[in-house]
């Protein structure tokens, strides 16, 4: 009855998020949750087929029927006579009209405080918003279904390394208006938290600089170093700026840091991925709850060859597991 409630989600059906689910439901880790696995029983069935793994679920249509105390893995059937065709390895309208239908069933849960974390196989954001999503993408989608009037951001997270972006999907002209004191503060105070939620302590925080060699400009002297200041002021072990092309050897080959915070999104990424891609997992910070997902996408290029790898799942549902639940 202690275990975490936490709810998964199948992900994109033109994709390999099925197959991933039912994988990970054949590994010992997920017996320390109480697991719901939300979707359609079909796609889930195609998952079978695919990955060659049956999975031991109890099928229900309503949360009502589910009695953890049986220690019971259970699938809650959102087909309510559905019959879409879901195309594998493309986007399409019927595959987002499927997740936003899970993500739906799994925010009314989570705002009923039926379960304590969402863990979400790879969706497709083009498929998504052509399925009705109102929202930029997921992130914005859980922050607004969950009532989050605070700041919220993407995390990516390698080997307990974790990442956050001052700016994110813009254009690189407009990133430097929108490099200010307030807003470089914002994730270093959330990363922070998050990263206390998550079992570390004193989170040492590296800051990216903006610039080449941080230098060959003006925004760290006016706006990335007072940041760093007033989070050192506030008791946040915040350190930097880094040099971009150098940030990841120092804070993360070379352990020294636990975090990095990056002013646009590639500077990140480019390090992230060369360092982790084969095993990053991505959460959306800020919320009540935790929410991960494997860093990777719906990767349309193997889909139904089973030989997606399983890591980045797995992972995502132990940091769903291992972080704290905030409301």
């Amino acid at each position: 009855m202690n275990k975490k409630k936490i709810a998964i989600l199948l992900g994109d059906p033109s994709g390999i998020g099925p197959e991933l689910i039912c994988k990970l439901l054949n590994e010992k880790i997920t017996d320390n949750a109480n697991i719901v696995v939300i979707g359609e029983k079909k796609i889930l069935e195609d998952g079978e087929k695919v990955s060659k793994k049956k999975v031991d679920l109890k099928f229900v249509e309503n949360f009502e029927q589910i009695n953890f105390d049986n220690k019971t893995k259970y699938f809650l059937d959102i087909s309510k006579g559905t019959n879409r065709r879901y195309k594998y390895g493309e986007v399409c309208s019927e595959s987002g009209a499927s997740v936003l239908d899970a993500m739906n069933e799994a925010m009314k849960l989570v705002n009923n405080k039926k379960i304590d974390a969402i863990n979400f196989a790879p969706m497709n954001k083009s498929s998504l918003m052509l399925g009705g999503c109102p929202y930029n993408d997921e992130h914005d989608y859980f922050q607004n279904k969950l009532n989050i009037k605070e700041f919220c951001c993407e995390f990516n997270v390698i080997d307990n390394f974790w990442t956050a972006r001052v700016t994110s999907h813009i254009p690189i002209k407009e990133v430097p208006k929108n490099i200010t004191r307030e807003n470089i503060l914002k994730p270093i105070k959330l990363l922070d938290k998050t990263l206390k939620m998550s079992g570390i302590q004193n989170p040492r925080i590296a800051v990216q600089a903006l610039n080449p060699h941080a230098e060959f400009g003006t925004e760290e002297e006016d706006e990335i170093i007072p940041a760093i200041e007033e989070a050192k002021k506030i008791g946040i072990n915040a350190d930097g700026p880094l040099p971009c092309d150098t940030s990841f050897i120092t804070a993360f080959k070379n352990k020294n840091h636990d975090c990095i915070i990056g002013m646009y999104h590639d500077a990140l990424q480019c390090g992230l991925k060369a360092f982790g891609f084969d095993r990053g997992v991505t959460v959306s910070g800020g919320l009540t709850v935790p929410i991960t997902t494997p860093a990777h996408g719906t990767a349309f290029d193997i889909v139904t060859k089973n030989i997606a790898n399983l890591e980045p799942m797995i992972n995502s549902f132990k940091l769903a597991l291992k972080m704290k639940v905030s409301r």
